[in-house]
């Protein structure tokens, strides 16, 4: 059987702009291709569980307008499951417009939406299936009491919580109690514990501060470089796979949503991540958030191209 994934979390309409570079402030750039595409690092996770074999329930907010509806017929089209999605009648649905430039690097602007009333109520509404999943993963494009009710749902009945810390925002020693695996990049790390992230070494003292401050497993993203782990069971670097990037585009959550199926699988921690590096790295050879989250059989072709 399927271990169950529940994931909570935010849901946008991504409208995608190619440019020769970003745009500085006050400047205009013309020409570049115009395209639309489901995103919002919930969706984009829950969709990278289900495209890696996760039985995946998404817990988020939509606008009751096209942009929601449109999600909605995504995610059944996904197998997600639906049950805990709410339409709000007040807020719109969340957006983001991002900007993508030739070398693969982005600047993204989010109107967040309905996806900011999602509320500790709604959490609760939700206690159910949060309770009898094997794994609850989260990031913080919804409100911090949304993600504080849902880490305490978790922990209270033994979950594995995993947080992504994204977008950077400071959290508290009682949230973080709660979470089993913290998975920041380096902007995020800093952000956290002071620490600049520069190399291995800063990748461990940061992990260390954030293990004192209640966190069990410390995940630092690092790009193309891979991911420091500092775990139970291992500490280290696991390398990242390489090729050329087209847009980097949500490579964080899917990397997020196949760790957190490796993990609910029981893979070793070393494993899940290099699994969960793999996924990322395909991530960012194809435009857009949740059209560019890979199918489990390209992840496993590319995993298994790497000897242990």
């Amino acid at each position: 059987m399927k271990k169950k994934i529940v994931v909570i979390g935010s849901s946008n309409t991504d409208m995608i702009v190619e440019t020769a570079r970003i745009p500085k402030p006050g400047e205009t750039i013309l020409g570049g291709k115009f395209s639309i595409a489901a995103g919002g690092k919930g969706a984009n996770q829950a969709v990278a569980v289900a495209r890696a074999g996760g039985d995946v329930h998404f817990v988020g907010r939509l606008g009751n307008d096209m942009f929601g509806r449109q999600a909605m017929e995504g995610f059944k089209k996904e197998g997600i499951k639906t049950e805990h999605i709410f339409f709000d009648d007040e807020a719109a649905s969340g957006v983001a417009l991002i900007f993508v430039a030739e070398d693969g690097q982005n600047s993204i602007g989010v109107g967040p939406g309905a996806n900011g009333n999602l509320t500790s109520e709604s959490i609760i509404a939700a206690a159910d299936v949060i309770a009898s999943a094997d794994i609850v993963l989260m990031q913080l494009e919804i409100p911090i009491a949304a993600a504080n009710t849902a880490a305490k749902i978790a922990k209270d009945n033994g979950v594995k919580c995993i947080l992504n810390p994204a977008p950077a925002r400071e959290l508290s020693d009682k949230l973080l109690g709660c979470v089993s695996i913290l998975t920041p990049n380096e902007t995020e790390a800093q952000l956290l514990t002071g620490i600049r992230i520069e190399t291995e070494d800063d990748c461990l003292k940061a992990a260390e501060i954030l293990q004192r401050r209640g966190v069990g497993t410390v995940i630092i993203t690092l790009g193309a470089k891979g991911a420091f782990v500092l775990g139970h069971e291992f500490c280290g670097l696991v390398e990242g796979f390489k090729a050329e990037a087209v847009d980097t585009t949500a490579a964080g959550d899917v990397f997020n949503g196949v760790l957190a199926v490796g993990i609910a699988e029981g893979m070793p921690l070393k494993r899940a991540v290099t699994f969960a590096n793999a996924a990322g790295l395909l991530s960012v050879t194809k435009l857009g958030a949740q059209p560019s989250a890979p199918y489990l059989a390209d992840i496993q072709r590319l995993y298994e191209s790497r000897e242990e």
